[in-house]
């Protein structure tokens, strides 16, 4: 009993121990989207009030002679970078809004960039270390003779190709084949025992996918083994997640295809968001974030821990350039019209509309976290 509580004590304290080391993932992406903001900045000739790690009451805060602080707060799950006369007006010519429009749209999408240039940073380093993100077949069904069109996958091949398109997800290889009939025939590029080779795959059923998470039908398609509870829900497919070693400037180039499949795959969630296509269900908060990374972290070490990191960090790029009130991309729009118009709409009425926005993605933020506990 004692050895049995031991154990289950060690378990806690080690799953704690990932939860810390998701948590720390996700500050150093927001610290650094802020840093962005922070150094544009400062090259530029903004004023800066402060600049903050993690939200809440202050732990460690310096004050710099110029009257610059910076701080370090009680929650790691936030920062920011606060601007003089950012939602005002002001007489300092140093402040946000007496900047020039291009000037302050520089500042707004340099978060975004250094997400992104992290992100591609751990993708290169990934993709050194353990070789190319790409799926490897194995329990495959009926394996049919290699010389007939009608070829199947065997255990261990790896996905290079499906269709002429490089293949990294199982979202690539639904992209790659989407909309085809049973019956056709799709030319796959794998690498077996070490040789790429050529092969043709005649599909079992059409692969008309209802969504991102239709892999069953995948699955049937493709002639690949697959389990599902009683509601049908898959739980287990013949693929695995493995490293394809490249040459170093194949490395780079890919480093970059894959970080644009990446950003790629969130708009597609997002369409399928608001087509419904795509339940609520499937998306999470901050705190589903922390969780999922904790587990893959647990489960897949290093490699899981980059290629989340790596996705975190092209989604805080895209997502935070997206017009919507409080984000980088709303006050880029605000920016671009009021550069147009040449004078600026009311920044109360901007203001409002900001801190509106904000508290709508809180409150929804809180809701898809709370809907995926219960």
């Amino acid at each position: 009993m004692n050895s049995l509580l031991l154990t289950s004590f060690g378990e806690i304290i080690s799953y704690v121990g990932y939860i810390a080391l998701a948590v720390l993932v996700l500050l150093v992406m927001i610290t650094v989207h802020e840093l962005g903001h922070y150094l544009s900045g400062k090259i530029l000739g903004f004023g800066i009030e402060e600049f903050a790690i993690g939200f809440g009451p202050k732990l460690f805060s310096k004050k710099k002679k110029d009257g610059e602080i910076f701080s370090v707060r009680l929650l790691p799950i936030g920062g920011f970078c606060a601007f003089k006369g950012e939602d005002a007006d002001s007489d300092d010519p140093t402040a946000f809004n007496n900047k020039k429009p291009w000037q302050r749209i520089i500042v707004l999408i340099s978060g975004a960039f250094m997400n992104y240039v992290l992100a591609l940073l751990i993708i290169v380093t990934m993709f050194g270390v353990y070789g190319q993100s790409a799926l490897m077949t194995y329990a495959v069904e009926d394996p049919t003779p290699i010389y007939t069109a009608e070829q199947s996958f065997q255990n261990r091949d790896v996905i290079i190709k499906a269709n002429g398109e490089n293949i990294y997800l199982t979202t690539d290889l639904m992209g790659a084949i989407k909309d085809k009939e049973q019956g056709e025939l799709i030319p796959f590029t794998v690498r077996r025992a070490g040789k790429d080779v050529e092969i043709i795959i005649k599909l079992r059923s059409d692969t008309k996918f209802a969504n991102l998470e239709d892999n069953v039908r995948l699955a049937k398609s493709l002639g690949i083994k697959y389990t599902t509870d009683e509601q049908g829900n898959l739980t287990a497919m013949g693929f695995a997640t493995t490293g394809l070693k490249l040459g170093f400037f194949r490395t780079i180039a890919m480093s970059f295809e894959y970080s644009f499949k990446l950003a790629l795959s969130i708009f597609m969630v997002l369409g399928q968001l608001i087509t419904g296509a795509l339940g609520i269900s499937s998306i999470g908060g901050t705190v589903t974030t922390i969780s999922v990374t904790a587990t893959a972290v647990k489960v897949g070490g290093i490699r899981n821990l980059l290629n989340i990191a790596s996705f975190i960090g092209v989604n805080l790029a895209v997502f935070n350039l997206l017009p919507i009130p409080a984000l980088d991309g709303c006050r880029v729009v605000f920016t671009a019209i009021e550069g147009i118009r040449k004078k600026p709409i009311s920044r109360r009425v901007e203001g409002l509309i900001h801190t509106v926005g904000f508290a709508l993605i809180l409150m929804f933020a809180i809701f898809i976290d709370l809907q995926q506990c219960f």
